[in-house]
C-alpha cells in the first residue's frame, strides 16, 4: 500500500511510521517538516500536500491540537483552537482524502481517552475528541468506493506518561505496540465506523 502519514514525526506517528514503513511504502507529512508538509487547520494547505502526494491507499492522521485550560478561562477563540485543528483538521482531510484515494482505501483518525473519560482542565478537548468520534461513526454512512474511516483512541501512552501523569491519576499507561496496534487494526483490517478504543 501507498500510506499517508500526517503527524509521523511526533510521539506516536513516530512508531506507526516506522511499522508501515517496514511493509508499505510511507509518505510522511508535518506541519513544518516531512516528505510533504500539510497544516490540517489549513484546507489549502491539505489540498496541497495530497495533490503532492497523489494516490493513496491509505491515510493515518495522527496531528491536530486543542487547548487545555480550567474552563473558567476558556474563551470562545480557545474552543476554536481544537474545533479548527483537530476537529474540522480531521474533517477535512477525511473529505479531501475521497478524492486522492484509491477504491477500498482508508482513513484513519486519531482522538484519545478524553472522550470517554475526561480529567480536569480538558473541557474543550474532551468535548472536540467525542465530536470525532460521532463524525466517524456517521460519515461511513454516506461512503462509497468501499472507502473506511475509522478513529484509533488511545489512553495515556507510555511515552508521555511522566509528563502528563499528574493530570491522570490512576490512569495505567498503554505500551506503545497496544497503541500501535489500534492503527494496524484499522488500516490493514476491514473494520469501518469503528472507535477503537485503547485503554
Amino acid at each position: 500500500m501507498k500510506i499517508l502519514i500526517i503527524g509521523g514525526h511526533g510521539t506516536l506517528g513516530k512508531v506507526v511510521t516506522d511499522y508501515f514503513a517496514q511493509k508499505h511504502e510511507v509518505l510522511v507529512a508535518g506541519r513544518s517538516k516531512g516528505d510533504l508538509t500539510i497544516d490540517i487547520a489549513d484546507n489549502t494547505s491539505i489540498e496541497a500536500g495530497f495533490a503532492k502526494a497523489g494516490k493513496l491507499d491509505a491515510v493515518i492522521c495522527i496531528a491536530g491540537e486543542a487547548k487545555w485550560a480550567h474552563f473558567d478561562e476558556l474563551s470562545e477563540q480557545d474552543y476554536h483552537i481544537g474545533i479548527n485543528s483537530k476537529l474540522m483538521g480531521q474533517v477535512n482531510v477525511t473529505r479531501i482524502a475521497r478524492n486522492y484515494l484509491n477504491p477500498q482505501g482508508s482513513v484513519t483518525l486519531t482522538t484519545g481517552i478524553l472522550a470517554d473519560d475526561p480529567v480536569p482542565f480538558t473541557t474543550s478537548a474532551a468535548m472536540v475528541n467525542g465530536a470525532i468520534h460521532s463524525f466517524v461513526q456517521a460519515v461511513v454512512l454516506d461512503l462509497q468506493n468501499g472507502f473506511r474511516v475509522n478513529v484509533v483512541s488511545p489512553g495515556l501512552v507510555e511515552a508521555a506518561a511522566d509528563k502528563y501523569r499528574d493530570y491522570f491519576p490512576g490512569h495505567i499507561p498503554v505500551t506503545m505496540q497496544q497503541m500501535l496496534s489500534g492503527y494496524i487494526r484499522s488500516v490493514e483490517g476491514k473494520g469501518n465506523g469503528e472507535v477503537i478504543r485503547i485503554y
